[in-house]
C-alpha cells in the first residue's frame, strides 16, 4: 500500500555523516527536511570507517554546533606522523596546523543524528528505505518502504543521495560513477591499551604495503593494515597470524603485548575508488555517494561534512525562492569537482599499489627536513589545499634542493 506523506523542500536519503549535516544546515536556513534512514535505531552506526576527520572539516563541525558535543564525548584532537623508507618519520602538523577530530562512529553517529533530528524543520523517517524516485525525468521526491512493505511517497523539490559508495539512488537515477580499482585490501581491529599512549595517528607507507594506527576516545585505537593484493593468499590462509606478523614488523611498531583486542578482525577486500557527478537537475550526491576514496588517508568523514556544507551553501537560497534551483545544483557540482577531483585522482593513483616514484621519494625526504615543504605537505594531506599547492615554485625549489 502506498500513501502520500505531504510536501518537503528536501528529501535526504541516508542519515549518516553527510545526510545529518545537510539536514541540520538546510533546516537552520528555514527548509523543511525529510531525513530518511533504513536503520530504525537512532543509535545505529557505521562500522567500516577510519574514524579520522580531517582538519579541513573542522569549520563545518563548528558551524553545526557539533564541536562542543565531540569535546564532551572525549574526541581526540588529531594529528599525524608519516613513515616512509626514504624519510623516516615526518611529523605532520606539529603545532603548525589546525586539528581535526578522531572519534569512533559508535559515538559520532548517534550524537550527530540526534543533533539533526532535534533541529526544527527536520523529520527523521527511521526504518524506511528508498525504493524509487518520483517524477518523470527530473526527480520530484522519493518513494520509501518499511520492513512491513508499506510504502509512502515523499514529495520534495530536491532529493539528496547520502546513501554511501554503493548509492541506490545513483542506480535508480542512472548516474554511474567513475571507478578506479584498488591495489590493496584491508584488515583492521579495535584495541585498547596500545602503547606508547598517544593522540597522534601514525601512517606507514611501506611500498607497496601500508598501515596505520588511529587513536580515538576511551583509549581505543584502530590498527589497520593495507597489504598489497599480492599478499591476499597469506592473509586468507592465516588471518590472525598474518595480521600480527605484519603489525609487529612495522618500524617503531605499536606495542600490543599488553593491549586488549576489543573487536574481531574486520576486513574489506574490495574498496574501489568511486567518483560521480555531484548533481543533476533535482538531485544531489554528498559524502561517499559522490566520492568514495581510499580509506587509508582518512578523508571520507571530512568530505562528508564538507560536501553537505557546500551543497547547502549553493542551493539554500534557491530553495527559499531566491533563484533557479537547477542552476544552483550545477554550481554545487562544479564546486565539488574543483575542490575534490584533484585529490581523488592523486589518491586513486596511489591506491593502485604502484611503486613510489623518484619524485615522491624526494618529496618525502624534503618534508622530513624542510619546514616549508612539510607545511605544504600537511595542507595537501589534510585536504585544506589542492595538490596543486605542491607546484608552488618555492616548494619545488626546496624539494629539488
Amino acid at each position: 500500500m502506498s500513501t502520500d506523506a505531504g510536501e518537503y523542500d528536501i528529501a535526504i536519503v541516508g542519515a549518516s555523516t553527510a545526510g545529518c549535516t545537510a539536514a541540520r544546515l538546510f533546516a537552520l536556513r528555514g527548509a523543511r527536511v525529510a531525513l530518511i534512514e533504513r536503520r530504525p535505531a537512532v543509535d545505529a552506526y557505521k562500522t567500516v570507517c577510519t574514524h579520522y576527520i580531517q582538519s579541513s572539516a573542522t569549520p563545518t563541525i563548528e558551524k553545526l554546533g557539533l564541536a562542543p558535543l565531540l569535546e564532551e564525548r572525549g574526541a581526540v584532537h588529531n594529528s599525524i606522523d608519516l613513515w616512509t623508507r626514504d624519510s623516516g618519520w615526518i611529523g605532520v602538523g606539529d603545532g603548525e596546523a589546525p586539528y581535526g577530530y578522531s572519534i569512533t562512529r559508535r559515538s559520532l553517529d548517534p550524537i550527530l543524528r540526534k543533533l539533526a533530528a532535534d533541529t526544527p524543520g527536520v523529520e527523521l523517517v527511521a526504518g524506511w528505505t528508498a525504493v524509487g524516485l518520483l517524477g518523470d525525468g527530473r526527480p520530484g521526491g522519493v518513494e520509501i518502504e518499511d520492513h512491513g512493505h508499506n510504502r509512502r511517497r515523499l514529495n520534495a523539490r530536491l532529493v539528496v543521495a547520502a546513501d554511501g559508495r554503493d548509492s541506490k539512488l545513483a542506480r535508480l537515477a542512472r548516474v554511474p560513477g567513475r571507478i578506479k580499482p584498488h591495489g590493496r585490501f584491508f584488515y583492521w581491529a579495535y584495541w585498547s591499551g596500545v602503547r606508547p599512549a598517544t593522540t597522534r595517528s601514525k601512517v606507514w607507507l611501506l611500498d607497496p604495503d601500508a598501515a596505520y594506527t588511529f587513536p580515538n576516545e576511551d583509549d581505543l585505537t584502530v590498527v589497520l593494515l593495507a597489504p598489497h593484493r599480492d599478499r591476499l593468499p597469506e592473509f586468507r590462509s592465516d588471518l590472525e597470524g598474518a595480521y600480527r606478523r605484519m603489525t609487529d614488523a612495522l618500524p617503531d611498531a605499536p606495542d600490543l603485548s599488553n593491549a586488549t583486542l576489543e573487536s574481531k578482525l574486520l576486513g574489506k577486500l574490495e574498496l574501489p575508488n568511486v567518483f560521480r557527478p555531484a548533481a543533476r537537475p533535482g538531485l544531489a550526491f554528498i559524502g561517499d555517494a559522490a566520492l568514495a576514496a581510499d580509506p587509508l588517508w582518512g578523508v571520507g568523514c571530512g568530505w562528508a561534512f564538507q560536501s553537505a556544507d557546500w551543497l547547502v551553501e549553493e542551493t539554500a537560497h534557491a530553495l527559499d525562492g531566491g533563484g533557479d534551483l537547477d542552476r544552483a545544483l550545477e554550481r554545487y557540482r562544479r564546486v565539488h569537482r574543483r575542490r575534490l577531483l584533484p585529490h581523488y585522482l592523486l589518491i586513486s593513483d596511489l591506491a593502485s599499489g604502484r611503486p613510489i616514484n623518484p619524485i615522491e621519494r624526494r618529496l618525502y625526504r624534503a618534508a622530513a627536513r624542510d619546514r616549508l615543504v612539510r607545511h605544504a605537505f600537511e595542507q595537501v594531506g589534510s585536504r585544506r589545499r589542492s595538490p596543486v599547492r605542491m607546484l608552488d615554485p618555492r616548494v619545488l625549489a626546496r624539494i629539488a634542493r
